[in-house]
């Protein structure tokens, strides 16, 4: 053992030593660059793979899930609900341009979705005219009203009926706009870090959808349906389109528009999706501002309603049992 650390420690077999190993690594250095082939057909044959994979994927996933939800979405497909609607013709009566992109901002995207909403607006104004006659002439309610008035209600009623689906729809798209705008900007910062890294925007979107689906389920959702028409559409212009009318947001179209035009004229995408994520910051950072100022007003009536009449007592109270001991 002693000999072979002497060996080792010895300047005459460490010096040989220190050169050869310098010697190729010089030789290495030099000879590498000619040794290197180019894999640039390769790795362009792999991206491409790697999409036709992801399209397989995704056309499996969308049959599995048609065949998974044929008996459910297909059987909600209500023969009578939509028998009601085409004998009655309430598609041309009842439906406009912007019904159908309300329905997809809340979330309902199926034939079978506009054919509820359809029949929910013709059947609910008799139901709840029917309730308020059973309310009004029957158990008396406005009895000591004239019989104009009680048939105004009854109208009145009705015609509340008939706008309680529109009201649902609407509380529904002011949710469902509300998580996607909180969850917006991490989206961007998410997206900008996969756009930088190389990775391309099918990807960067599959892979943020899954990473902001705890925070903000609707929006994953629209992500992963973005990804889904960017490998079926034939324009990749029509899937940010689709994005953009789907959400209903500024934010989102002015997203959108920057990929579209980095789409059509090469434009750098990265410092474009930085700047939108720092705007979208700075306005949910002036959101919270608006209301942390509007809270001092609201406070007003509830301090002075409720705060001041027993801060008045505190105070007030024992000066005035004393005033009444005395006298």
């Amino acid at each position: 053992m002693s000999g072979l650390v002497t060996t080792l420690t010895d300047p005459a077999v460490l010096l040989p030593a220190f050169v050869m190993i310098a010697v190729l690594a010089t030789v290495y250095t030099l000879a590498a660059p000619y040794l290197d082939r180019g894999d640039l057909d390769k790795r362009m044959k792999s991206v491409a793979l790697e999409r036709e994979q992801m399209r397989a994927r995704e056309r499996a996933r969308m049959s599995a899930e048609a065949s998974q939800s044929k008996a459910s979405l297909r059987a909600q497909h209500n023969a009578p609900v939509r028998q009601v609607v085409e004998r009655l013709n309430l598609r041309e009566a009842l439906v406009d341009a912007n019904t159908m992109n309300r329905l997809r901002q809340a979330g309902y995207r199926s034939q079978n979705a506009l054919n509820v909403f359809l029949f929910a607006r013709f059947v609910l104004p008799f139901v709840v005219a029917a309730v308020a006659i059973f309310y009004i002439f029957f158990l008396g309610f406005l009895g000591e009203k004239p019989l104009p008035m009680r048939i105004l209600a009854t109208v009145v009623a009705a015609y509340i009926g008939f706008y309680l689906p529109n009201l649902y729809i609407s509380n529904r798209v002011s949710k469902r706009q509300l998580s996607i705008k909180r969850a917006w900007p991490d989206a961007l910062d998410l997206m900008l870090i996969c756009v930088e890294s190389g990775i391309s925007i099918e990807v960067a979107f599959r892979r943020v959808a899954d990473e902001i689906a705890m925070a903000s389920p609707e929006l994953a959702e629209e992500l992963v349906l973005t990804t889904a028409e960017l490998s079926f559409l034939q324009e990749r212009r029509a899937a940010y389109e689709n994005l953009g009318v789907r959400t209903g947001l500024d934010t989102v179209k002015s997203v959108t528009q920057a990929l579209i035009q980095a789409e059509r004229y090469g434009t750098p995408l990265a410092q474009a999706l930085r700047v939108l994520a720092q705007e979208c910051r700075d306005q949910r950072m002036n959101e919270a501002e608006k209301k942390a100022a509007a809270l001092p007003p609201k406070l007003t009536v509830p301090m002075i309603l409720f705060f001041l009449p027993v801060l008045v007592a505190v105070i007030l109270g024992p000066a005035g049992i004393q005033v009444a001991d005395r006298f």
